[in-house]
């Protein structure tokens, strides 16, 4: 379904207390979507409460001072609408879904669970005892193995090296007060961006954002300033020995953040240490639109040139592809196989000449457009529902790219020239971390 994006520009609001309210009026149907960020997420934890944002998250939805877990489920599940909590990296989300006769009502609920969970003792039992679960089941799976221990090469004691899910020690560990502590110093209306999304006129969803958050006083404390370590370590490789059916081979190349100012690359990647900057020059947003445009090109879909010539030409690979996701600091180019285990040798170098090849074999024309097309499509398909659009266009607010973001992306996208390309590959695509899970012959050798 085309929504008309073009059509109906965004409305940007900010109410007294700071909440950022963005509106995308949308009638094509009878569904309102909105998305509540909280600038907060793992990238506040350290290895000792690791863990601590999904347990908020999971916990958030389960009653408040005003309706317990059971009626909060009634509520939603009457009317057919959705409302979950999620954590993130860089935020932590409140998702709500629901026809817009009901909406205000829902809107009200979130503000509820936003302003005044109880976080229950037995709760918070349950919740850890699944995410206890989770964990263990992700130490049972190789691709999980092989990138806890690709992030733990790539970031040392920055918070990115750590699992969102956080470890069994972490989460055995974490207390009410923790969760209680976690929510007053970030879920404060200075802190949040409520970006909405379908039938709704502009000035009644602001009118109706007003009347539920209106009253939220922002506290005498100033927003928690975020001081992160370091990234300073080097490219080393690494093995973990298991007995499974296919080796993980995992490749990682430190990239630029999703950010607009030079300034704030180097402050990212030095936390306060001062240190240089471990690339020649400061990341740009050219840089990340040409990674992006790179990283589609090896690994997304099946006619990405990973899967052609590692899977379908030489029958390398049960599973291969790329990921380079979008990140407040300094994110990751991945690219990784699944192969035999008497193939891990051959796989790894096959999976790193592709990527070395980007820096020796320029793209023709014809191959730059495609990837271009094919990035711009799939940027395209991102945003066809109201649910999509809220959570695009709160990202970029929550972040600090701002709406326009958006049309700039693709712009930047568009400008990409094969020296760009190039440049982008020779700064930053040079000598990889190197992740293995596989059989112990396999691996160490």
């Amino acid at each position: 379904m085309n929504l008309g994006i073009k059509q109906s520009p965004q409305t940007r609001t900010v109410l007294k207390n700071g909440i950022v309210v963005l509106v995308w009026e949308n009638p094509a149907a009878d569904i309102v979507a909105a998305r509540i960020f909280v600038r907060a997420g793992s990238q506040w934890e350290s290895s000792k409460d690791a863990g601590l944002s999904h347990l908020v998250a999971a916990v958030l939805t389960k009653g408040t001072e005003q309706r317990s877990s059971l009626e909060i489920a009634e509520q939603v599940e009457s009317v057919g609408a959705s409302l979950s909590a999620d954590a993130a990296t860089d935020y932590f989300l409140l998702s709500l879904k629901t026809v817009s006769s009901d909406f205000a009502a829902i809107l009200a609920l979130a503000g509820e669970l936003l302003r005044s969970p109880t976080f229950l003792q037995s709760e918070i039992d349950l919740e850890r005892r699944l995410t206890l679960q989770a964990i263990r089941s992700q130490q049972e799976q190789p691709f999980s193995i092989a990138f806890d221990q690709l992030r733990q090469l790539m970031y040392g004691d920055h918070p990115y090296a750590l699992s969102g899910l956080g470890t069994e020690t972490s989460v055995s560990q974490l207390e009410r007060a923790d969760l209680q502590r976690y929510h007053q110093t970030h879920f404060r209306p200075d802190n949040i961006v409520i970006s909405l999304s379908g039938r709704l006129q502009p000035d009644a969803a602001i009118a109706l954002v007003e009347e539920v958050f209106g009253d939220w006083q922002v506290p005498p404390t100033p927003l928690p300033v975020l001081y992160l370590p370091a990234i300073t370590s080097t490219p080393a490789r690494a093995a973990i020995a298991q007995e499974t059916q296919q080796s993980i081979v995992m490749l990682g190349y430190l990239a630029p953040a999703v950010v607009l100012d030079c300034a704030d690359v180097l402050r990212q990647s030095n936390g306060t240490s001062g240190k240089p900057s471990p690339h020649p020059s400061p990341p740009t947003i050219q840089d990340y639109a040409a990674l992006k445009l790179l990283n589609s090109y090896l690994g997304n879909g099946l006619s990405s040139r990973l899967f052609v010539e590692l899977r379908e030409k030489r029958g390398l690979a049960y599973e291969v592809s790329a990921f380079y996701p979008t990140r407040l600091h300094p994110a990751q180019f991945v690219v990784y196989m699944g192969t035999a285990p008497e193939n891990t040798a051959i796989a790894l170098d096959g999976l790193k000449a592709e990527v070395d090849r980007l820096r020796t074999h320029p793209f023709d024309p014809e191959t730059l457009q495609a990837a271009k097309d094919k990035i711009l499509g799939q940027h395209a398909l991102g945003k066809q529902t109201n649910a999509q659009i809220a959570q695009t266009f709160g990202w970029y607010e929550t972040v600090g790219l701002g709406i326009g973001f958006d049309t700039q992306f693709q712009a930047q996208v568009a400008a990409v020239t094969v020296e760009a390309t190039q440049h982008v590959a020779e700064q930053y695509l040079v000598e990889p971390y190197l992740s293995l899970v596989g059989p112990a012959a396999a691996v160490k050798a």
